[in-house]
């Protein structure tokens, strides 16, 4: 049972927010965003993403989603202030499909260094496990899946500005769905991964649980708080 206050070493226990809190900016300006509307999107995004993150702000520690999503709805407000209507046709007609490239890009950018997932899974992950196999093969497959996923609804925004019918599931549908799958495969990916150490680690051992005789955290695997009791 993990205690309250600290673990096993006397540390806090970690907060982690998830990273679906990272993406609600992008959702608010998505749902609200349209040729008339962008700009109170844009203001909503950019409200959303100051407030959710004001403890990140006073540290200095925005993760790279969050850090991009307060500098793109910020510059987008900026943009709607300065230029003139003509000027800005292309970020009316274009501003959902552009939204969701840059996330796109964020997260399948992310790869080459920290994998954006990886930097909210630290939060509940003790630091023992952040160099292991399991963890980083697991926040790469997860990241790449969202990155896949707005690269997709992107590449949907932009067929369906070029159709006659069918723009709806284009634009709304087939993300939603896309979306639901992305947030189940979150949930589900890192226990089949835990799950899959644990029974690797039980076949060396020739153990039901994959435990040492005599350890009680040998079962503890990436991604499980440590137990204390109590």
């Amino acid at each position: 049972m993990v205690s309250g206050r600290a673990d096993a070493s006397g540390r806090e226990p970690p907060h982690g927010r998830g990273v679906f809190l990272g993406f609600a900016p992008w959702i608010v300006f998505d749902v609200v965003a349209s040729p008339s509307t962008w700009k109170y999107a844009a203001l909503s995004a950019l409200v959303t993403a100051l407030v959710l993150n004001v403890p990140e702000l006073r540290r200095g520690s925005l993760k790279v989603l969050e850090a991009a999503g307060v500098v793109f709805f910020a510059v987008v407000c900026v943009l709607g202030l300065v230029l003139g209507r003509q000027e800005l046709l292309w970020l009316e007609t274009y501003a959902q499909t552009l939204s969701n490239g840059v996330i796109a890009a964020v997260a399948l950018g992310s790869l080459a260094f920290t994998p954006f997932t990886e930097q909210y899974a630290r939060e509940s992950v003790p630091r023992a496990y952040w160099h292991t196999p399991a963890f980083r093969r697991t926040n790469r497959v997860l990241t790449a899946v969202w990155g896949g996923v707005f690269l997709v609804t992107a590449l949907l925004g932009l067929l369906a500005l070029r159709v006659g019918s069918g723009a709806d599931w284009l634009n709304w549908v087939v993300p939603i769905a896309l979306l639901v799958g992305a947030v189940r495969f979150t949930k589900w990916y890192p226990a089949h991964v835990r799950a899959g150490v644990r029974g690797g680690t039980g076949r060396r051992t020739g153990t039901r649980s994959g435990r040492p005789p005599g350890d009680p955290e040998g079962d503890r695997v990436p991604g499980e708080r440590p137990r204390t009791l109590g």
